[in-house]
């Protein structure tokens, strides 16, 4: 999975890896000839007593450093630059195709995770490109390089070699291996923190009116020392990488200093190439621990890299849009009509489905009342429509063409839809009441504002329009963001209405007065109100009472009252309610 990922985004910087290559190789060449350079100042400079040879060589060693720190330098940049474009890229590309799936697939991950994978996963990921192309190059050139090079000073000498390299590639192959299934526990409790955390935000209220913050500071207790320990341990396994670099590192050097001295007492080596060789075993080792220091990473990008594709190959349920002798694009010059004909949709692992056998026609002009308990399936209903959902069988058409084949855009402009949990985006009134058509002048506000009866209290604002709204709208009561979002879905004029029990929250009169501008705002389109009141449906000009996903009734309220044993005991027990809760 990393290397798809990898390959797929670092394919796209091609030239700027490539000179990026460049430069590190360069920066590498340098390296390497510095420790030759200086063991020739030794022997031929200050053992020769040439000061001249020692002032020419040394004027060498400046310009080959100069030109590394800027090789360096600039391979750091361009390294920096790439990994922050990739993982931006990579970001742009998991948000893109979440919002292309539909909430039942977006939900088998839940919200703290793909939080979690769009942000920490894909840091990861981006951690290990900025390492690798700072590193990944160099490490292999300077290791290979450094052998030849201490070939070249003394053959004997390097057979320390063979023990102290493949020594280290031991210890970075088993610390790493370990270190895998520890790196995915910790992303898994990174999730489940943030599922913590983001329910005591969302629910604080609910925590405070039952006294349960002892309980939920104990249960973030958990969930943050299962994170701890997890980080510990991986903690503890990378802290003995470097203690047991360093150990063989310096045994070599001792190695190499006991058995140069030797070499030189014996007159088989000189001063200068032992010094040499002690630079180019620091490259060596340096070089391995640098690739070490990147094989900490793979195994954590590995794990995050998985987390990611699983998003990215989920595929959606409602097939693209545009898919059908391109008219995904196209709406036709007829009277928009809502047809669905024996819908099935059935959750992923259920026994039975939610709706099944659904048939539904809304016209232009007409009001269609969905009547059922909750769990009925009404607001699922409504998300086929709206292609939050894909029908498991039959087909959803809007406007003559199965709502799997409209582009989404298309789709937004012909549906009005509002949730029965409406959810207002921070910014201001007007962003909000923009949110469908960002064209909208304020004259279409306010008229938006005047059918849903939410003008007085916008008004009443000391900003009006540009009143601040919070994340969620939580600065506004029940009823206004209600009031809100269904003025968002008038402002783009769509020809196709889905509301979802959207008058719950409201007072009695104020739903009435809302119901009437309501009507005369979509006489020309079609309209589709779902609701567990029967009050509240009785002057549509279709009731469909849905129970347990089926049709049990369909026709006007008053045909209903005299067909439908189902509908007309539910509408009497709601009536007897109502006349026992006034008395």
């Amino acid at each position: 999975m990393l290397r798809h990922i990898l390959h797929r985004q670092l394919r796209q910087h091609r030239g700027r890896l490539s000179f990026l290559v460049l430069l590190q190789c360069t920066q590498t060449a340098a390296a390497l000839y510095l420790p030759d350079i200086n063991a020739a100042i030794i022997d031929d400079g200050l053992l020769a007593g040439d000061t001249g040879e020692i002032w020419r060589l040394g004027g060498v060693m400046s310009a080959v450093t100069l030109l590394q720190a800027l090789c360096s330098l600039g391979a750091l940049y361009l390294g920096a630059r790439l990994a922050t474009d990739v993982g931006r890229a990579l970001r742009e590309e998991v948000f893109a195709h979440v919002l292309t799936v539909s909430a039942q697939e977006s939900g088998r991950f839940g919200v703290a995770s793909l939080i979690t994978r769009t942000t920490n996963d894909v840091q990861q990921v981006q951690a290990l490109v900025a390492m690798g192309t700072t590193m990944l190059v160099p490490a292999p050139l300077m290791c290979v390089g450094g052998v030849v090079m201490a070939l070249d000073q003394d053959v004997p000498l390097s057979s320390l070699l063979l023990v102290s390299v493949p020594a280290l590639g031991v210890v970075a192959v088993l610390i790493t291996h370990r270190m895998r299934g520890v790196f995915r526990g910790m992303q898994d409790r990174v999730d489940e923190v943030n599922r913590v955390v983001r329910e005591q935000i969302a629910g604080v209220r609910t925590v405070r009116a039952f006294a349960r913050d002892a309980d939920e500071r104990r249960r973030f207790g958990r969930a943050s020392a299962d994170l701890r320990d997890v980080s510990l341990h991986a903690g503890r396994l990378a802290a003995l990488m470097l203690p047991a670099v360093m150990l063989i590192a310096n045994l070599s050097s001792v190695a190499v200093v006991w058995f140069g001295g030797h070499r030189i007492d014996d007159g088989n080596l000189r001063i200068g190439a032992l010094t040499a060789f002690l630079g180019y075993l620091a490259q060596i080792l340096g070089s391995v621990m640098m690739a070490t220091l990147i094989f900490m990473l793979v195994p954590r990008a590995e794990v995050s890299a998985e987390r990611i594709q699983e998003v990215l190959a989920t595929r959606p349920a409602a097939r693209p849009g545009g898919g059908t002798g391109g008219r995904g694009d196209r709406m036709s010059d007829g009277r928009k009509l809502l047809e669905i004909r024996g819908a099935q949709y059935r959750y992923p692992g259920a026994l039975e489905p939610v709706l099944r056998d659904l048939d539904l026609r809304v016209g232009a002009g007409e009001v269609t009342a969905v009547v059922g308990s909750t769990g009925s399936g009404k607001s699922t209903l409504l998300g086929l429509v709206a292609r939050l959902y894909g029908a498991t069988a039959g087909t959803v058409e809007v406007d003559g063409m199965d709502v799997r084949d409209l582009a989404p855009r298309s789709l937004a402009r012909l549906i009005g839809y509002v949730p029965q949990q409406p959810y207002l985006f921070s910014g201001t009134i007007a962003s909000n009441l923009r949110y469908g058509n960002p064209e909208a002048s304020d004259a279409e506000l306010w008229h938006a504002l005047d059918v849903t009866q939410a003008r007085d209290f916008v008004t009443e604002l000391e900003l009006g329009l540009d009143a601040p709204v919070a994340p969620g709208g939580a600065n506004l009561s029940g009823g206004q963001r209600q009031r809100l979002a269904i003025a968002r879905a008038l402002v783009p004029r769509p020809r196709i209405f889905l509301l979802d029990d959207t008058f719950a929250s409201l007072d009695y009169s104020t739903a009435a007065r809302l119901r009437g501008a309501l009507a005369e705002e979509t006489a020309d389109a079609a309209v589709v109100i779902t609701t567990q009141q029967v009050s509240a449906a009785r002057h549509a000009d279709r009731v469909v009472l849905l129970d347990e996903g089926a049709v049990v009734g369909s026709g006007t309220h008053p045909e209903l009252m005299r067909s439908c044993e189902a509908y007309r005991q539910l509408a009497l027990s709601q009536s007897q309610s109502e006349k026992e809760a006034v008395a």
